[in-house]
Order: C-alpha cells, then sequence, then structure tokens
C-alpha cells in the first residue's frame, strides 16, 4: 500500500515539521518513504509545503501531484490544494486559520482548530502536531505510538524539552478527531 501526502502553510508554522514526523515514524517502523519540502521565496510568512510518500513498497517517484491527504494550515494552502486531493481523500482543515468553506463534497474534510488546542495546551506553534494528530486518527498510516516515538528519536537534544509537550497536544489532536 501506498499513501501520499501534502502538508502546508506559512512558513513557520511547522508544516514541513509535521511531514517529517510522520516521514520518520513511517521510516522507523519499516516501510518505504519519502520528504520533499518546498519553499517560497521567503522562509518565514511565505509558502512552505512538503510531499510525504509512505509505502510498503519501493517508491517509484517521489512526485506528489494528486495527495490522498492534505494537511493544511492556511487559506492559500487551502485554496491551492483542495482541488488536487483525490477523490476519497482526506483534507484536515486548521480551522483556526481558515475562515473560508472547502468545496469539495467527494472527499471527506476534517475542521480542526488546531490553533486553539494548541494554545490551550501552552504553545500555538504546537499547531502542527494537533493536525498531525488528527489525521493519524483518521488516517492511521502509522500507529500513534510510532509518531510519539519519531518525536523522542529524532527531535534534536537541543529541543528534547518539547518532546512531552509536542506529544501531549499530538494525543490531543488524535481524541478530537475521533470525538468528530
Amino acid at each position: 500500500m501506498q499513501q501520499s501526502f501534502i502538508f502546508s502553510g506559512f512558513g513557520g508554522q511547522g508544516a514541513l515539521f509535521a511531514g517529517q514526523v510522520l516521514a520518520y515514524a513511517a521510516m522507523d517502523t519499516g516501510r518505504h518513504v519519502t520528504w520533499i519540502p518546498s519553499y517560497g521565496p521567503e522562509m518565514r510568512g511565505g509558502v512552505a509545503r512538503c510531499t510525504v510518500i509512505v509505502s510498503d513498497d519501493v517508491i517509484g517517484s517521489p512526485f506528489v501531484r494528486n495527495p490522498d491527504v492534505a494537511v493544511v494550515f492556511n487559506n492559500p494552502s487551502l485554496e491551492r490544494f483542495q482541488t488536487r486531493v483525490r477523490s476519497g481523500g482526506l483534507m484536515v482543515v486548521n480551522s483556526s486559520m481558515i475562515n473560508v468553506p472547502a468545496e469539495r463534497s467527494d472527499i471527506r474534510v476534517l475542521q480542526i482548530a488546531g490553533g486553539e488546542i494548541a494554545i490551550e495546551l501552552g504553545d500555538v506553534r504546537m499547531t502542527n502536531m494537533v493536525l498531525l494528530g488528527a489525521m493519524l486518527a483518521i488516517n492511521p498510516t502509522v500507529e500513534l505510538s510510532a509518531a510519539e516515538q519519531a518525536l523522542r528519536d529524532h527531535l534534536p537534544q537541543r529541543k528534547q524539552h518539547l518532546v512531552e509537550p509536542n506529544i501531549e497536544v499530538l494525543r490531543r489532536g488524535y481524541r478530537t478527531a475521533t470525538m468528530e
């Protein structure tokens, strides 16, 4: 089985890191993975996105045109990627920043107030983990525990103090999506 993902938002929102955590979790559990970042001309505030492919077999091409899943953090990402999600796919929408409705009826759209949840749990910068947790609840490409372990194993030493708060937020996003 192979699944493709796009994580997209403004630079600094953590879209790339959310994709990285998914990629590490899949890789650490023996899956084949690609992770390709793409930045706009500005690092912070510009468009930042990444594509991730997770597969049980060798991946023929890292190019993702029509992802199975899009995780969108802001309005420009919704506008750009909602038409590209494969029919029957999933789009996770950060309703904290996106104020326009998704216009697709052939995909599942999950609205998650990622920013509000992250703020409630301590830091808006963890919105990315809320959205990743929600995505994993609906599309369990990897187990939640694998994502948690990826945070423990791959966060740099200087950021290890952020592991447990990120895991708490990841779990909250997962629980919130299962209640939808």
